[in-house]
């Protein structure tokens, strides 16, 4: 599938998402709306997804979108998801990422997992319970791995899950990748083999991987994947409207 082709879901992807119409235009800058239950970031947090060369934002209240969209109408795309910048421009009280968005399609595939020994288990299994224990709640959480919707594409030393991949279904047929390795065996491309194998799942069942990743390791995964990194999201909670904004 080509780049374009690939940003063109992509985006379809987090339009839907968005809860509201919109649409990533124009072209170096930033489209702001109106869209309390967006899924682009927590409840009452404005949502910021940048896809190619345009970014959409999403506020939850019609002042916050006013004192958004002055901001964005002097920042870039680049600069609408550049936490520093925000935090210069907006009274950012949190923030969630920036996490890299990148996805895949047939053609750029570069399988990992041949001859490794990757098993297919249920969700539930009590490996996978084991693994997500040995990682810690917040590791855990951040794969993901206890949300997959597919079957978990294990790997194994002895009898212990050392390393899990799977994905979730979300909308407009996109596969969401989560990836979690036992700390005590990172650095040796587990995680390359076991997403590997998810992604295939994924790419046989008719849907997009998606691959999103704030730390560095996780991304080199995904560029040996041959996933293209196309975009940025980030979600921030913003402190009170100035008196007068957004009017």
């Amino acid at each position: 599938m080509a780049d374009d082709l690939l940003l063109m879901h992509a985006r379809e992807l987090w339009v839907e998402l968005a809860g509201a119409p919109v649409e990533f235009f124009p072209p170096g800058g930033a489209t702001v709306v109106v869209a309390p239950g967006s899924l682009l970031c927590p409840p009452s947090w404005t949502g910021i997804v940048r896809i190619g060369d345009a970014a959409l934002i999403t506020a939850p209240s019609v002042q916050a979108a006013g004192m958004v969209d002055d901001a964005a109408r002097k920042m870039t795309h680049e600069e609408v998801v550049d936490i520093a910048r925000l935090r210069a421009v907006l009274p950012v009280l949190d923030v969630l990422g920036p996490a890299s968005l990148s996805y895949l399609g047939r053609d750029g595939f570069l399988p990992a997992h041949e001859g490794t020994g990757v098993e297919q288990l249920p969700i539930g299994d009590g490996g996978l319970a084991a693994l997500l224990a040995v990682a810690g709640e917040e590791e855990a959480g951040e794969s993901g791995l206890e949300d997959i919707s597919s079957p978990a594409f294990c790997l194994r030393r002895g009898e212990e899950v050392v390393a899990a991949a799977g994905y979730r279904s979300w909308p407009q047929s996109v596969a969401h990748l989560s990836v979690l390795v036992a700390p005590q065996h990172r650095g040796r491309r587990l995680a390359r083999a076991v997403a590997s194998a998810a992604v295939a799942h994924a790419l046989d069942a008719g849907l997009l991987p998606q691959w999103r990743a704030r730390p560095y390791p996780s991304r080199r995964v995904a560029v040996a994947l041959g996933f293209r990194e196309l975009g940025v999201q980030l979600s921030v909670r913003l402190g009170d409207v100035p008196v007068g904004q957004g009017r």
